[in-house]
């Protein structure tokens, strides 16, 4: 049973002091090119009373925001604080599109909660967590596994209207290779399951054409992308690895990538996602933004 309209009200007392006449929804304006959201986790030494002004300065146009251990707001502490925390940015004009966790079964105390909520503020997607081979041997049966439990996440995210975007992640995760959700997610309801897309992960995943095969797999269920870039480099060992760097100075072909988000016309939010960590990080943020704005002026015109 999803979060009653009384319980939510008395949720947005505890933690924002507002009453419902003054809500505002936290879901995307309507846009013809996506928004640039930085991904909260970035800032999580901000207080969230404080982070819709932070954005604001920096010049996003909304925040993806952490609902994760370590983020913005503790799962286990939504009912009080997470209502709160969606009006501290859309009370400065920005856009909370997107919720990020880390829930992976629909079993999770939190995640009826969480789209509850969402529905209620307005906020018309979120990404779960990632599911990890764990080494398994049985490729198959783990498939099956996480085939089930994106089954019950997306029921319960369909039941309050919360879209959900699925993460290829590089590694030793399902979903690293987007061949693998597409056998997961295919008889799935494409309005309710669909992909967040990094091409970082992608590109570091399948190489110069893989990762543009990929896209191409993941764009009729689009939701969300996460931004990060790579470049390739050796370990104390000799072993190469893919290690983080500012975006337009690794791997990503990133005029391709937005061309094509413009070609379909996508207008969902992209995440800018920070893996690597500068010394002066604000400074990075701003610079990583200022080249997001860039090749989206370049291909949105």
């Amino acid at each position: 049973m999803g979060l009653t309209r009384r319980q939510l009200l008395a949720a947005a007392a505890g933690g924002a002091g507002r009453a419902a006449a003054q809500f505002k929804a936290g879901g995307a304006k309507p846009r013809t090119k996506p928004p640039v959201c930085l991904y909260s986790k970035q800032l999580a030494k901000v207080e969230y009373d404080d982070l819709g002004k932070v954005l604001r300065d920096l010049g996003f146009d909304g925040c993806d925001l952490s609902v994760e251990p370590g983020g913005h707001v503790l799962p286990e502490h939504a009912q009080a604080d997470l209502v709160r925390a969606v009006l501290a940015v859309t009370d400065v004009g920005l856009d909370v599109p997107m919720f990020t966790t880390s829930i992976t079964s629909p079993a999770d105390p939190n995640i009826r909660l969480m789209v509850s909520i969402g529905n209620f503020m307005g906020v018309p997607l979120f990404r779960p967590g990632v599911w990890k081979y764990n080494g398994a041997s049985e490729i198959e049966a783990r498939l099956a596994q996480v085939q089930g439990e994106i089954a019950g996440l997306a029921s319960v995210g369909r039941a309050s209207a919360m879209a959900m975007g699925l993460r290829n992640v590089a590694g030793d995760n399902v979903g690293s290779a987007v061949w693998d959700t597409n056998l997961i997610i295919r008889g799935l309801d494409p309005q309710w399951v669909g992909y967040d897309f990094d091409p970082g992960s992608a590109t570091a995943a399948g190489g110069v054409d893989g990762w543009w095969l990929a896209l191409r797999l993941a764009l009729p269920r689009l939701k969300m992308a996460t931004l990060n870039d790579f470049n390739w480099t050796k370990d104390v060992s000799g072993a190469w690895k893919a290690t983080p760097c500012p975006l337009g100075e690794g791997m990503v072909d990133w005029s391709r990538f937005f061309a094509t988000l413009a070609r379909v016309k996508f207008t969902g939010p992209l995440s800018l996602e920070m893996a690597y960590r500068p010394a002066k990080e604000l400074d990075a943020i701003g610079r990583d933004l200022e080249f997001v704005r860039k090749q989206v002026a370049a291909a949105y015109g």
